[in-house]
């Protein structure tokens, strides 16, 4: 699995400079064509882009899906959307004409040089617990190699500064979960409050739509299907959150995994483990087990539909938290560096106010939390009902309908757009 660092990331966007400029040109010279949309999303063929465009692809609207990888190719192809490599020239003229570029992540989603004069959608990822955009000063990290000199890394920084804000200000619709949620994007951003739309996040209308018996059904056989997990067992998902590309400092030790894997056996359960899409931890047992089974997202691009198969969430800083009591999901947090990363990434408001005042910091004390709440029936509930509470405060809509409030909101402004035009 890949693994990706601000500072990497960032010095390559300084190198690409010039080809940004030759790309504003060139999508100037480009007309975009009204009935094109391209769709892109830094996690494979899932989220909200691809709820987003099921919903655009049934109102009859051309759409292409820009891929990265000769997976996600295949993962198109299994769902029958249209698509091309971003990185090619088919990729840089499909984003160049397109009306509207919807992207999840960045743009570097799509092809990030032909998205000038579009209408971007960025419906991100998840809601916001650490701090992101210009709230958070990750973003802005150089390399080492610039550290070293600080009125060029002070330079570098404030020219990524200029270019992020800039790109922010090209975003035209932002959905948010809840008003909330929109003054967090709104900061992380630098939006003012006519681009966030309170709309709900259309990434995770597959948790309010059907029946919750046949959504948990659905999400166990896929869970079975994908890991290979007796569909019979309980099952724990564990998704830590990204550190920037450095090491995973809560992967366990020999002795933690056999207190794991002995809270496993004698709940009859099985801890799916989820690493971060940007960087894996080394989560291998030292010993033979059938109870830990990998679930990256190079086999399963989206988690989001199969939290309704999960018994328990373990994470630490994964907006996760948050989406969790959408299906009653008990949550045991997980966070070996939080002062730590308090103080390079920092929170919106505070963390104990989402996960408590008492939070594991080592995987003993997770895995004598998690045995608590596998075993003890009210323990469970009581967990159940403060995962539901936490996620009312974020989550301002639970009807399934997310996806067309968003589409709608589209299609308003692009009319709005020809409107002040003066087209019919």
């Amino acid at each position: 699995m890949a693994s990706f660092s601000f500072g990497a990331g960032n010095a390559r966007k300084l190198a690409a400079v010039p080809l940004y400029v030759l790309g504003r040109i060139a999508t100037f010279m480009i007309p975009r064509s009204r009935a094109a949309w391209v769709f892109g999303c830094g996690a494979g063929i899932g989220d909200g882009a691809l709820a987003l465009w099921r919903a655009a692809d049934a109102a009859g609207i051309a759409s292409t899906w820009l891929v990265g990888s000769e997976s996600e190719a295949e993962h198109a192809d299994a769902a029958g959307i249209p698509h091309v490599r971003k990185g090619t020239w088919r990729g840089f003229w499909r984003t160049a004409r397109a009306r509207v570029v919807v992207v999840t992540h960045g743009f570097g989603d799509v092809n990030r040089y032909a998205v000038s004069g579009a209408f971007i959608v960025q419906l991100w990822h998840g809601i916001p617990l650490k701090r992101i955009g210009l709230d958070s000063p990750e973003t802005l990290r150089v390399p080492q190699a610039i550290e070293r000199a600080p009125f060029v890394a002070g330079l570098a920084r404030r020219v990524l500064r200029t270019m992020f804000a800039g790109a922010a200000r090209r975003i035209r619709i932002l959905p948010a979960a809840s008003h909330l949620v929109r003054g967090r994007l709104e900061s992380a951003f630098g939006l003012s409050d006519a681009h966030i739309v309170v709309s709900g996040e259309p990434r995770v209308d597959v948790l309010s739509q059907g029946a919750p018996e046949w959504r948990r059904t659905r999400a166990r056989e896929d869970i079975h299907r994908l890991t290979g997990a007796d569909v019979a067992s309980r099952f724990v998902l564990y998704a830590p959150t990204w550190r920037d590309g450095a090491p995973d400092p809560a992967v366990p030790t020999a002795a933690e995994w056999r207190e794991i894997i002995g809270v496993l056996d004698d709940a009859d359960a099985t801890l799916i483990v989820r690493s971060h899409p940007l960087g894996a931890g080394a989560y291998v047992p030292p010993l033979e087990t059938t109870r830990v089974r990998p679930l990256g997202s190079d086999v399963a691009p989206d988690i989001t539909p199969l939290l309704p198969g999960m018994d328990v969430l373990i994470t630490d800083y994964s907006s996760l938290a948050y989406d969790a009591g959408l299906v009653a999901l008990p949550v045991v947090y997980l966070a070996p560096d939080v002062e730590e990363y308090a103080r390079t990434r920092g929170f919106y408001g505070r963390f104990a106010d989402v996960a408590g005042e008492a939070v594991p910091t080592t995987w003993l004390a997770a895995a004598t939390r998690l045995r608590v709440v596998l075993t003890d029936d009210d323990v469970h509930a009581y967990e159940r009902r403060r995962s539901e509470d936490l996620s009312r405060h974020v989550h301002a809509f639970r009807d399934g309908n997310n996806t067309e409030r968003v589409l709608r909101a589209i299609l308003a402004g692009i009319a709005e757009d020809d409107r002040r035009r003066g087209r019919r």
